[in-house]
């Protein structure tokens, strides 16, 4: 009798170890093709797991998020120095164009004959092109961010009173306080409102997403009501100069994502809005 419950106990622990390998190897193929997907968001639970186990699953969840921020840095040094040399050499290109157009549409000879109109559209191109350079500049002359202790809800309430067409909501708790550049965190805030609005949005939710995971970030979801983003945009949505407004120059949410990134947290666009928004962000901050 004694026997049989040692080879009972003995099948149940080989079974018990059996299942446990198994679902660790599942969790190092699913962390494999996620790297090999570039996806370094990936969150695998530590529940069920041993000790040691949960240790080092959590320090593959870090690991994860390290790689990301480091990824997300480097495209952000990719980004200025293209900038850098594609703003000096449009600069170089396009100022002589715009003196001598504008100077030759001062001459009484020009005036009124039919060179004018060549030369002002000449003119008018290189103005634009001068505007959009302007605009290209600001994608690499992004200050050092200061980071302090801001209070998130006295924020909220500053973006609020800037656009009081929007009905607000905002679940967050009172007393959180963000470790970020107070005015980089405000400026992301107004151009997500500010897209809003000018998606036809007439309501804004702001409400924390829970990540127990993760005690060092605060990940906020940034809400509204207005005209869905097409699924074909979605991929382009934070690449600089994509647009699909007939005014809009592209540079707010790629300049938004930079703003976020050099604070050490993150923009992304929601795989699905929450109930009763139709576009929907997420928004990682450092906490204090």
């Amino acid at each position: 009798m004694i026997w049989i419950l040692f080879f009972i106990v003995i099948g149940i622990i080989v079974l018990w170890e059996v299942r446990r390998q198994r679902s660790l190897k599942l969790r190092a193929h699913l962390m494999q093709e996620a790297i090999r997907n570039h996806d370094f968001t990936f969150r695998l639970p530590i529940d069920g797991l041993l000790p040691g186990e949960r240790a080092m699953q959590q320090t593959l969840n870090k690991l994860g998020e390290t790689i990301r921020q480091q990824v997300n840095l480097n495209e952000v040094e990719s980004w200025e120095r293209l900038t850098r040399v594609l703003t000096h050499e449009m600069m170089n290109a396009t100022a002589p164009i715009t003196s001598i157009s504008q100077s030759m549409l001062g001459r009484d000879d020009v005036k009124g004959s039919p060179l004018e109109p060549g030369i002002q559209a000449i003119y008018d191109t290189s103005r634009h092109l001068n505007n959009f350079v302007v605009n290209y500049r600001k994608m690499s002359e992004l200050e050092k961010p200061v980071l302090a202790d801001v209070p998130l809800r006295s924020m909220f309430g500053d973006v609020c009173k800037a656009y009081p067409t929007l009905t607000w909501e905002v679940h967050v708790p009172t007393d959180m306080i963000v470790r970020a550049d107070a005015g980089m965190l405000r400026q992301v805030l107004m151009n997500l409102a500010k897209n809003a609005v000018e998606a036809e949005a007439k309501r804004m939710v702001i409400q924390q997403i829970e990540e127990p995971s993760n005690h060092q970030q605060l990940m906020l979801y940034v809400g509204n009501d207005g005209l869905p983003i097409p699924a074909e945009n979605r991929q382009s949505l934070f690449v600089p100069f994509f647009t699909t407004k007939r005014c809009g120059n592209g540079i707010g949410l790629s300049l938004s994502r930079r703003m976020m990134i050099q604070q050490g947290g993150m923009l992304d666009l929601a795989e699905k809005p929450l109930s009763g928004c139709h576009t929907g962000f997420i928004l990682t901050i450092l906490i204090s």
